[in-house]
């Protein structure tokens, strides 16, 4: 075994590709299908499926990543500590669900530890795809959330997925509307205040599953109904339209939501925004700081971690 294997690995398994990996690694496909056959070969273990969508890890091979980038976190503390080598780069990527205190966690972690070299990724993106992505290992860290309505089918989801889902904090829904929208005269708005305003969602791609949606009530019909696949995009049409979207009520004022606002919704529900991990995976160092990050925002905006 090789720590240059033990890179190759890692970038296969980020990529899902070997063709991607060969690329970014700046080495020709079969020399980098050939070190990982060897790596098979040497401890008897079979690390990727292969098929023409691309490479996923086996259960095996998530667990020998799991010892992998532990070897290669002792390898970067040595080039680190005693200045020889090449220093490995911070790795970390997350897959969430539209919020932005994941999005402000994550500039924080960036400007905290990213120093002159990295790799991360946030990737804001449809529920089943949050799944998709910590099964596969293309991400550490996941952020969703669950309530009454969709919890039987996400827990079981999550349970075939070999993942794991912790509670962060509870919030009551929140109805976000554009500053100048009529509704911001209303300290609390009623679902019959919304018939009029057009309803603005994600979009959840081909699996369109009510209980994938990330608004709640999201059942109901609507008048009028507008899909989109970015938050950016919703915010524009927020104001633009006098649209309105339903979510956690956070928002944050360091990120350009100053001409947002969250007026609490009278239903009796309640979010439950957690993240998930694989449970063969052990947290790296800064997936752990960024839960901390993480944790810290959220009790900056006033709720109790549970």
């Amino acid at each position: 075994m090789r720590i240059q294997q033990l890179e190759y690995l890692e970038k296969i398994a980020a990529t899902g590709s070997i063709n991607e990996a060969a690329k970014q690694l700046f080495i020709s496909q079969p020399s980098l299908s050939q070190a990982m056959k060897e790596l098979e070969k040497e401890y008897q273990v079979q690390l990727f499926y292969r098929s023409k969508a691309g490479i996923t890890l086996t259960d095996a091979g998530r667990e020998f990543m799991n010892y992998s980038r532990s070897v290669l976190d002792q390898v970067n503390l040595l080039n680190q500590h005693f200045g020889q080598g090449t220093v490995r780069k911070r790795v970390f990527s997350v897959s969430a669900q539209h919020y932005a205190f994941v999005v402000h966690a994550f500039v924080e972690l960036v400007k905290e530890i990213g120093g002159d070299t990295y790799q991360f990724t946030l990737r804001e993106t449809q529920t089943e795809n949050v799944l998709d992505d910590i099964q596969t290992l293309k991400s550490e860290l996941g952020v969703i959330y669950i309530n009454a309505f969709n919890k039987t089918v996400m827990m079981r989801l999550i349970a075939e997925k070999d993942l794991e889902f912790t509670p962060l904090f509870d919030v009551q829904p929140h109805v976000f509307v554009g500053r100048d929208n009529p509704l911001t005269a209303k300290s609390h708005i009623t679902l019959a205040d919304l018939k009029d305003y057009p309803y603005l969602s994600y979009e959840q791609g081909d699996t369109n599953s009510f209980y994938f949606s990330e608004e709640i009530q999201s059942t109901l019909p609507h008048k009028k109904h507008i899909r989109i696949s970015d938050r950016a995009t919703i915010f524009n049409l927020m104001v633009g339209l006098n649209g309105y979207t339903i979510s956690s009520g956070i928002i944050s004022s360091e990120l350009n939501d100053e001409k947002i606002v969250a007026i609490p919704l009278d239903v009796d529900d309640t979010i439950t925004l957690g993240y998930l991990r694989h449970k063969k995976m052990e947290l790296s160092a800064t997936a752990q700081l960024y839960l901390e990050m993480l944790k810290d925002h959220i009790r900056g905006y006033g709720f109790e971690i549970k």
